[in-house]
């Protein structure tokens, strides 16, 4: 598995993220399988939000209480966190920014934040308020790196006329058959078709030109949260048949393949696992360690149903 500096941060992270959004109802014996279980395997950076857990900032109380983290263990993992969904709104007022991570760090039992995202884009945003609690939060010590989640260059552009401080990452979904990000770009100026139709904005190319970060969450779904399609030969038999050869030939799983499909692209797309069974974790592991051929990747980008023109 791949290690590279996130936006020239300076942090050093796995290509894959361990996501920690359904940990709520596990024991702590559990949580900590799963967390110790996932460094073991080369992970070094988790994902959480403040809204995991369906009460606000439960899934990072859980993983505060199972780990306790010491000092020497602590700067050992990247701790990402995000900020900004309240139920039914969106928010990006300072008050509420600051609110949040004071309200993740006592629940993480941590003195800071590695990296801060903004969770999905408010339309109410005042740049100004946002720079003002980013500077606040970096000169207490309690936020040491800033992005953002779901936003399009034009909304990190805006940003970027208040924040002075680098927005290293953007969590977008991203899977094989949910590529939007990637597939306009193979079938640009393509009349009548669907596929060339932009609906990123160009995010992808923005963010390779500006050094910035992608993740991708749900790496293995459909839709907004449609389900998997691996394993799905009903509705994706020729995906399927295509990731069951390529996994073969690479001695992982489909699954792995799956990864591995975005881990190749050459913007070094992390991949933010939502799950909490430890050998899917090592699926993951596995297969962002391998390296698709162009022609692998192609097939698999055809067989999900996308146009090579």
């Amino acid at each position: 598995m791949k290690h590279y500096e996130i936006s020239r941060s300076g942090l050093k992270a796995s290509s894959v993220i361990l996501g920690l959004m359904r940990i709520a109802k596990m024991s702590d014996d559990e949580i900590r399988a799963l967390v110790d279980g996932a460094v073991a395997a080369g992970i070094n950076m988790v994902d959480h939000a403040d809204i995991y857990g369906g009460e606000t900032h439960l899934c990072e109380q859980r993983f505060g209480a199972a780990m306790r983290l010491t000092p020497a263990a602590r700067e050992k993992i990247i701790i990402q966190s995000k900020a900004g969904i309240r139920k039914g709104y969106f928010d990006f007022s300072e008050a509420h920014i600051l609110e949040a991570v004071d309200g993740s760090l006592k629940a993480l039992r941590t003195d800071y934040l590695d990296v801060l995202l903004l969770h999905r884009p408010d339309a109410l945003v005042e740049p100004e308020e946002v720079a003002s609690a980013f500077d606040k939060l970096g000169a207490a010590g309690k936020v040491r790196h800033f992005g953002v989640s779901n936003h399009s260059a034009g909304q990190i552009e805006l940003l970027k006329t208040a924040v002075r401080q680098p927005l290293i990452a953007n969590q977008v979904q991203l899977s094989i058959v949910h590529a939007p990000l990637i597939a306009q770009g193979v079938a640009i100026n393509m009349a009548d078709l669907e596929q060339s139709v932009d609906r990123t904005l160009g995010l992808l190319d923005y963010s390779r030109k500006q050094g910035m970060t992608l993740q991708a969450w749900s790496p293995f779904q459909r839709g907004f949260f449609g389900g998997p399609f691996v394993g799905d030969r009903e509705t994706y038999a020729e995906l399927n048949v295509a990731l069951d050869e390529i996994a073969a030939a690479h001695s992982v799983t489909p699954s792995a393949i799956a990864v591995a499909w975005i881990t190749r692209h050459p913007a070094n797309i992390q991949v933010v696992l939502g799950t909490t069974k430890l050998a899917r974790v090592k699926e993951a592991v596995a297969g962002a360690g391998v390296a698709l051929s162009r022609e692998e990747w192609y097939r698999l980008f055809r067989a999900a149903g996308y146009m090579v023109p």
